[in-house]
């Protein structure tokens, strides 16, 4: 009699465990053609771009040309020497750093402020995130308008603090903090979402612990708010350096890339060479170069705040 509920059992165990099995496959499967849209998508219009990209920095690749002759590492060469490439990436290291600063305390405080559990605080997060919802060319017209030295508001503003007025735009010393403070007010609301959701997910029995100990508010911003938001930030400031090393619309719209070359941007630069000086070649890389520099960038960040955080 053992042996036969022994043998049964072996049987129903066997039974499950292949059907079971023909489950995965099945949720694999329908999760690989879910799936493939993308992957063809990515393959074709980014793998391939990229690719293309790489392939081209390496000719003499001019669109009015019939021949590209292949050139070597000529045009890194040519790229190391270029005076203005080296403006344009200070510009855009000292515009990323500023932008990405400011985004994430501004985001980090207005997530904090508006998880409080005070009246009025989802009218407050749509009010903040509003301005994510409007495009570059708005943005760049609205913050024209606002630093202008006739009739702008900041400068009718700093009027009465007895400060003469700035020229924002037009001084090379102010001109990427101003592009800067845009893309803050612009850009901040995104961020600030997924600091939200950050603050949410901590338990709030780390701060009633921590409470009873007699821990003030700073305290716990500083010791349990900061450290469990660490992948939170990292998340935040990683895509905020990639976006804005690729910044573009502002000091096309606001500036044109002026005063003289104070507002070059690498992307507005490579605008410049590939569709202004039609030399696609030249164009291919200075993206590769600002490639690289992006990825030495993100390692930093994955160094500095990618280690593990366990509640």
């Amino acid at each position: 009699m053992s042996t036969i509920d022994t043998t049964t059992s072996g049987a129903a165990g066997s039974k499950r465990g292949s059907f079971q099995m023909r489950l995965s496959t099945r949720e694999a499967l329908a999760a690989y053609v879910f799936l493939a849209p993308f992957v063809i998508f990515f393959g074709i219009f980014v793998i391939r771009a990229i690719i293309t990209a790489v392939g081209m920095s390496f000719y003499d690749w001019a669109i009015l040309k019939p021949v590209h002759p292949y050139v070597g590492i000529n045009n890194y060469k040519e790229l190391f020497s270029d005076y203005v490439w080296w403006i344009a990436v200070k510009n855009t290291i000292v515009f990323t750093i500023l932008t990405v600063a400011g985004t994430t305390t501004v985001a980090l405080l207005s997530a904090v402020a508006v998880t409080q559990p005070v009246k009025g605080a989802g009218f407050f997060r749509v009010l903040l995130y509003m301005p994510q919802l409007l495009s570059v060319g708005v943005v760049g017209l609205i913050w024209v308008w606002l630093l202008s030295t006739q009739f702008g508001v900041i400068n009718y503003g700093l009027s009465f603090f007895g400060i003469q007025q700035v020229n924002w735009l037009g001084d090379e010393n102010t001109v990427i903090p101003a592009l800067s403070l845009t893309t803050i007010w612009w850009g901040f609301g995104f961020p600030m979402l997924i600091f939200i959701a950050g603050l949410q997910g901590i338990p709030d029995h780390l701060y009633e612990a921590a409470k009873i100990d007699g821990a003030n508010g700073r305290q716990l911003f500083l010791y349990i708010t900061l450290p469990l938001l660490r992948p939170t930030m990292l998340f935040v400031t990683v895509t905020g350096v990639i976006a804005q090393f690729q910044v573009f619309g502002q000091p096309f719209i606001m500036t044109t890339g002026g005063p003289g070359r104070a507002s070059y941007t690498v992307i507005y630069y490579l605008y410049q060479i590939a569709w202004t000086s039609f030399r696609m070649g030249y164009g291919s890389a200075v993206a590769v170069a600002l490639a690289v520099i992006m990825a030495v960038f993100t390692l930093v960040q994955f160094r500095f705040l990618g280690q593990r955080v366990e509640y």
